[in-house]
């Protein structure tokens, strides 16, 4: 169930992040996501009641336990460090435009 449920966030938004509330990684993805002005799900699984469960999906499906767990256009981009690394090499946003999440490619931070 909580792969299926995954996977079906993953495929039907353009983006999004598995987070926790009191992960300080989570907040700075979510952040930099903000100040972007991308449009994205948050799932907190600490909140979740099955969050749990879809935190050992995650793990099983992408290889990476850790949060937060990044999604854009249905492809798992990885965490904290990686998601603002793309964004440092002025990949993400593109990224983020194909996924239709922002309004262009010409946005700036």
């Amino acid at each position: 169930m909580a792969m299926n449920k995954a996977k079906e966030l993953v495929s039907t938004n353009p983006v999004v992040v598995f987070s926790k509330t009191s992960c300080p990684f989570c907040v700075k993805v979510k952040q930099l996501l903000n100040q972007l002005g991308a449009k994205y799900t948050t799932v907190e699984l600490d909140t979740e009641k099955d969050g749990g469960e879809i935190q050992s999906a995650l793990h099983e499906w992408t290889g990476q336990r850790t949060v937060p767990n990044v999604f854009i256009g249905g492809n798992h981009i990885g965490g904290c460090d990686k998601t603002t690394g793309m964004h440092q090499e002025g990949k993400l946003v593109p990224l983020l435009a194909d996924a239709g999440a922002v309004a262009s490619a010409s946005a700036s931070a």
